[in-house]
This record gives C-alpha cells, structure tokens and sequence, in this order.
C-alpha cells in the first residue's frame, strides 16, 4: 500500500475489522494425492535421477532392454515405519506457517481429528487445500484474510493469504500487529466475527488497551443446561455457587490448556432440584473456567452496549462488501496463480487496486460510475486528458 493510502487512514483508524474471504484455487479437487506417497515418490524421483547419472557415467543404461522405455514408478501408498517417521523429522524441521506465507505446520498433531490436507495432497498446487462444499461440491482454494480501517474509507490495512486448512483465528494477531507496526497506527477496537473470538486473541487484544469486539463462542454448552455463566463466583471464597447454592470446589487446574475445574459434590448433586438442568453425571456438575475470565467477562459487557451493535453492523456494509468488490470487479473468485507466494503477491496487487480507487475519488479525481477500465475523458484545447478511477 503506499503512503498516500496510510495517510487517508488516519481519519477511522481507530476502529478497525477483521475478515476472510474463501477463494477458488486454480487447481482440480481431483489432483489429489496421498500426501506421504507424494512425498515419498518425489524423494524416489530425485534416487531415481541420481541413480541415471551414474549409470551414465559408468556407460550403463537404465532403460528396459525389451521395450527401451523407462520403467514406470508406482506411488507407494502404505509405507513402512521408518519412512514415515523420517518424513516427519523432515516436517518437524519447517518453520512455523506465518514464517512461510500461510502453510501450516503438520508437524504439531491435533489428536484424533485428522483434516483431508494432512494427509492428501494437491498435484497441481501443493499449498491449496479443500474448502467447504459448496453448491458446486468441494473444491480446493485459499482463504484471503484482510484488515480494513472502519472509517468511511474502507482502507485495507494489510491482507494474507492461507490455505483452507488454517483457520481464520490464527493469523489474527500477526495480521492486526502487522498493521499496526506498518502504518504506525493504534486502533480503539478490533471487530470480528466469532470464528476470531478465541481466548488467546481475546486476552491479547484486550491486553493492549484495545477493546475486543468479537462474539464469543458457546460451543460446550448443552441445550436446556446451565451453562458456566450461570454459576456465580465468590471471590472471597474462591468458590463457584451453582443456580441451587451448591457449593463446587476447586478440583484442578491445567497450566497446558490455561484453564480451572471446579465440581460439586455427588451427594448435592442428587439431592439438589434442578437435575434436569444441570446434570446426570454420577460424580456431579463440573465446571471449566478459563483462567482470563476477567478479559471475558468484559468482552461479554461489551455486547450489551451499542458501540458493540454499531460496530457490527458497519461490518456487514462497509467491510464485507469489500470481498464482493474484489470477486465481482477484479477476478477474486478465482486465483490465477499457484503457490502461496504467488496467490498472495495477486491478492496484495488487488487490494492495492482498491485502495487507489478510494485514494483517487478522496482527491475527486474522477467520478466515474464504473469500477474499473476506461472512464470519462474530458478532452479540450486547453486543458490535458483527464482520467481518474471510481
């Protein structure tokens, strides 16, 4: 972005928004592979050339002698152990996925969930993965995450792009402290969607003194149950009451997950009047309460004010539509590069383009009605050819 964009910012820097668009790989779902077989099969091409020039130099030849041709390679889809352990050395060993323009690192494993780009892999663009299916079926494609000032110019920020697989809460903060170091700027507040109202993003947004206009999620909390924020918290005690004045005391702590357990005894729990709304379990109602609730309790006094409600609001019209603009002017649906790198030096070029129009319709260089091409052309003896963009 140039200098001229930032300067236009200053203005409705101080409320700044978050979102990400999916956008269309130029890649065929059908290319894909076994990621370890590819793997695994490039390493076996690279044997297979190293093998030839030797067989070179020695005058050999690796052809088949009935046919002449060369022998076919088959992907090795079951490998042994000790292969699939060296390849994940080789993964172990890559820099995080920010680090590397948006790949993530497969090296960390998330348990039992598997998603399809851990183990499958585009022949065409190795980067892209499967998006969620749409009324066409699933296809593979990015996510274009982007940072737009509030204010009435719609500037874009900073933007990045990512394969499918990483989710939209991870490149929140490089992106907002990206912005802010670029530009020199400091925003009163950050809103997103709920796909960004993590605690990590939460705590670390609140902590410098910007105010974090996100929903929060309610995953975890049964239908027609008492949820965590029905359990009050006596400071004094240390203690969490339940809607029945059953005291649960502290059970655990995990320093890994950052969060408390807190239960209450299984003789209260069977004689209390409320177990239908509560809980069935033998052992009794257990509650897990992160150990930031303070930064969400606050967060959650947000929503009931109307900052919060205008602010989300102006994201739907003014941010949004950005996502629109790029697809439906400037070729977003679909990218036409491959890689990473090159699906992000396509989407910073079109950002770039968007924020020129604004710059140039801020200095009413133009009032054409048109998005992009040719505009009105004011022509005379005395004065140059006029062109300026919407």
């Amino acid at each position: 972005m140039s200098s001229n964009a930032s300067r236009l910012a200053w203005s409705g820097a101080k409320n700044w928004s978050i979102d990400s668009t999916d956008v269309a790989a130029n890649a065929s779902i059908d290319s894909l592979q076994p990621r370890f077989a590819v793997e695994a099969h490039i390493a076996r091409l690279f044997d297979e050339e190293r093998l030839g020039e030797d067989d070179d130099e020695e005058g050999g030849d690796h052809r088949d002698q009935n046919s002449g041709q060369v022998e076919p390679i088959s992907l090795p889809v079951a490998l042994r152990d000790e292969a699939r352990a060296d390849l994940a050395d080789q993964a172990a060993n890559r820099h995080d996925w920010i680090g590397t323009v948006g790949r993530p690192d497969r090296s960390e494993t998330s348990g039992a969930y598997r998603r399809t780009a851990d183990d499958r892999v585009s022949m065409t663009d190795a980067d892209a993965s499967p998006l969620r299916p749409n009324r066409t079926g699933t296809h593979l494609g990015y996510h274009d995450h982007a940072v737009v000032d509030g204010g009435k110019a719609r500037i874009i920020l900073t933007t990045l792009v990512t394969p499918a697989a990483v989710q939209d809460n991870q490149p929140a903060l490089d992106l907002l402290w990206r912005a802010r170091f670029r530009w020199k700027l400091r925003p009163r507040q950050v809103t997103g969607d709920t796909t960004y109202g993590t605690v990590e993003n939460i705590v670390a947004i609140e902590d410098q003194d910007i105010r974090a206009y996100v929903p929060l999620s309610k995953v975890g909390q049964g239908a027609g149950l008492f949820g965590a924020r029905d359990f009050r918290y006596d400071a004094d005690a240390d203690v969490y009451r339940c809607p029945g004045e059953t005291v649960l005391r502290f059970l655990s702590q995990s320093d890994a997950t950052h969060r408390r357990i807190d239960q209450a005894p299984a003789a209260d729990c069977k004689a209390c009047a409320l177990p239908d709304y509560c809980t069935t379990s033998p052992r009794g109602r257990r509650i897990s309460r992160s150990l930031d609730e303070i930064d969400l309790d606050r967060v959650r006094e947000y929503h009931a004010t109307e900052p919060f409600a205008k602010a989300m609001r102006k994201r739907k019209v003014w941010v949004e539509p950005l996502f629109a603009e790029a697809k439906e002017w400037h070729g977003l649906r679909r990218f036409r590069l491959r890689g990473a790198e090159n699906v992000n030096i396509q989407a910073q070029l079109i950002a770039t383009g968007q924020n020129l129009k604004r710059l140039l319709s801020k200095h009413e260089w133009g009032r054409c009605p048109w998005p992009c091409g040719a505009v009105g052309v004011v022509t005379s003896a005395a004065t140059p050819v006029s062109v300026g963009l919407r």
